[in-house]
């Protein structure tokens, strides 16, 4: 049984409830999960797991939430290296940047995307959602 973590910041609720349906799709396929605020999550964390969502809305100029979300982010960085990870968040404007610039970041990092990221504008909706679960199962 893989160990998958979700690691999720939310100021709304559009990205928990998309942390939650991420969960849902990974232990419909036997994974063990751990669902976890940024807050709540450290770097020594990174190993217990054999694979990591990272949830975490677009805030201001498309960037991620820079209190809670970005130093935690930022400290896992360098145990990311052959860790296989996917990335979702929702935002309220812009196309997208955000994503696309923490997905290159990740890259970077050595990390294995394991899937298409997830985005939506907003609240999820069911499409949303349900690629959430596709993007938890995909890290099972």
């Amino acid at each position: 049984m893989s160990k998958v973590a979700v690691v999720y910041w939310s100021g709304t609720g559009n990205t928990e409830a998309m942390a939650m349906a991420v969960a849902e799709g990974a232990k419909d396929k036997g994974a063990e999960v751990s669902v976890v605020t940024a807050a709540e999550f450290s770097p020594e964390q990174v190993g217990q797991y054999d694979a990591i969502a990272f949830g975490c809305p677009s805030m201001g100029a498309e960037q991620l939430e820079e209190i809670e979300f970005e130093p935690m982010f930022t400290a896992c960085e360098g145990r990311l290296s052959g860790k296989n990870i996917a990335l979702f968040g929702s935002y309220g404007w812009g196309d997208g940047e955000w994503m696309r610039s923490w997905e290159s970041r990740c890259n970077d990092d050595g990390a294995n995307l394991a899937c298409n990221s997830v985005i939506c504008n907003e609240a999820p909706d069911d499409d949303a959602l349900a690629a959430c679960r596709e993007l938890g199962a995909s890290l099972a």
